[in-house]
């Protein structure tokens, strides 16, 4: 599996956070901390929080695949194999390619990409109708979300 999966990646760090947040390895309390986690997931993770099941609006509810072996610790990997027994989707799952926003020229992104970012950022561009002002949203928006970025970007 490549590491842009998100089954892997994002159980990976969710197993992470448990870990540094003590939280005791039982099934009901890590099911409640996956349920947390993916109330704030976005895009990809988000769909596969609703493939598992741990969405408010999930058709299915497989969360105790993910927090009865998560209980005994079992590799994050091993548990995404399993999943994807029960549901191939889950594991098709991969993160976008993430755009350099150090060096990526703005002006030859397409508009729908220029939204992608601020999706990812968690922000709209209301009243937006031109590219000019995604670009203004994003230059105005990426000391908050990409401060690197924006100290690299001196020619704005």
């Amino acid at each position: 599996m490549n590491a842009a999966n998100v089954c892997v990646t994002f159980l990976g760090k969710f197993y992470q956070s448990l870990k540094d947040d003590n939280v005791k390895f039982n099934s009901a309390d890590i099911e409640t901390a996956l349920m947390k986690s993916c109330k704030d997931a976005k895009s990809k993770e988000n769909r596969f929080c609703y493939y598992i099941g741990a969405t408010s609006d999930a058709a299915t509810k497989m969360v105790n695949e993910v927090s009865k072996p998560l209980s005994y610790h079992v590799p994050v990997e091993k548990i995404c194999e399993k999943l994807k027994k029960k549901d191939n989707q889950i594991c098709e799952l991969r993160y976008d390619k993430q755009l350099d926003l150090t060096t990526v020229d703005l002006k030859k992104l397409k508009v729908k990409d220029l939204k992608k970012i601020l999706e990812e950022w968690g922000e709209s561009c209301k009243g937006c109708a031109e590219k000019s002002d995604f670009i203004r949203k994003i230059t105005e928006l990426m000391p908050k979300y990409a401060p690197a970025a924006a100290k690299a970007r001196t020619d704005l």
